[in-house]
């Protein structure tokens, strides 16, 4: 990466005419920011034949693109046809994300089940192998992301995430600080910033930090974690001390926001940057 971009978590929702992959990409380069997320959430909602054209919008407006796979994954579950369908659905968001030209893709990627955490990290990165191996079978050299989760139930700290990355190669994190913040109730002072960018560069090197793919939002949260998003400044998410310790680490990549109004905060995420 060139240098640390904003985006926003879909399609813009000031996006004017039809609501839509290209126009939301245009839009994105009038609001002067620089990244969009492809939310796969719910669908893969383009196809392989309309891929090359979100590629090439994106090309010709210099925005980078990531991808959101679908929701409906665990890579920890006990039926057979629930795994299948898992793994179809990381396979297939990948791919299509990388004809559209996306270096990177994440998703959530268990729920512990009440099972031991570390039987849960094993059937994960043998799940994920399969996975691997048909992209780059297939020449798709995009990156899968497990995210940081929200809540207690899921799979996926920031260690858990470190580890696999380490042991399984076209994987890294996709770290939402808020999630962490939310999964803890702790992770949100400078000091804490500070060693979770430390832990990724001491176990995964210096280009970790140069590819970071993050996600940020305000966040709502109990005893339990995450219960929903919200504006960054209407919680108490500390993104000011956070942003410094970007700049303190030089870390590139791409923000993604997910707050409930995208480009608002993806805005001022990016102003706040430029500033300091």
């Amino acid at each position: 990466m060139d240098k640390l971009r904003f985006g926003t978590a879909g399609i813009p929702i000031s996006t004017p005419q039809q609501h839509n992959t290209i126009n939301g990409i245009k839009h994105v380069r009038t609001l002067n920011l620089d990244c969009l997320e492809l939310e796969f959430v719910h669908s893969v909602n383009i196809s392989a034949q309309k891929a090359p054209e979100v590629k090439q919008t994106a090309k010709e407006h210099d925005i980078k693109l990531t991808c959101h796979g679908q929701y409906y994954i665990n890579l920890n579950s006990q039926e057979k046809e629930k795994m299948e369908a898992s793994k179809y659905r990381i396979y297939n968001a990948a791919k299509i994300a990388s004809l559209c030209g996306a270096k990177s893709m994440t998703f959530h990627a268990a729920y512990y089940m009440k099972q031991a955490p570390e039987l849960v990290y094993q059937k994960v990165k043998e799940n994920l192998k399969p996975v691997l191996k048909k992209l780059q079978d297939e020449g798709h050299s995009i990156l899968l992301r497990p995210e940081t989760t929200g809540k207690a139930t899921q799979w996926g700290d920031l260690k858990e995430i470190i580890k696999l990355s380490q042991e399984l190669e076209q994987v890294l994190p996709c770290i939402d600080f808020s999630h962490l913040h939310a999964r803890t109730q702790k992770n949100n002072t400078r000091e804490e910033f500070q060693e979770m960018l430390t832990q990724v560069e001491s176990k995964l090197g210096r280009v970790a930090l140069n590819k970071m793919h993050i996600h940020l939002s305000g966040i709502n949260y109990g005893e339990k974690g995450e219960r929903n998003h919200l504006t960054l400044t209407e919680s108490d998410m500390n993104y000011q001390d956070l942003l410094k310790v970007w700049k303190e680490f030089k870390i590139k990549g791409i923000v993604i926001s997910e707050s409930p109004n995208i480009e608002k905060d993806a805005l001022l995420l990016q102003n706040y940057w430029k500033r300091i």
